[in-house]
């Protein structure tokens, strides 16, 4: 997927773990798991803002696009 998460790196600089951080997020540590690892096929708005609030990050410290190893890139519009 070309949407990579970030969650472990901000739980290390955090010293917090996923239960914690789940509990104070108040979402439950499977759904954070899927999240995580990168499984998710959405997050919701709310849910991006309390791990941004928990985390005291932005929402870009969290998330980031990699381009997919296809071997084309698609031609970018000027």
């Amino acid at each position: 997927m070309p949407i990579a998460v970030d969650i472990d790196v901000m739980l290390a600089r955090r010293k917090m773990s996923v239960g914690e951080l789940a509990d104070r997020v108040g979402i439950t540590p499977a759904n954070l798991a899927v999240l995580k690892n990168g499984r998710a096929k959405a997050v919701r708005f709310a849910t991006l803002a309390a791990l941004c609030e928990v985390l005291d990050c932005q929402p870009g410290e969290l998330l980031r696009w990699e381009a997919e190893d296809t071997g084309e890139r698609a031609p970018r519009s000027a």
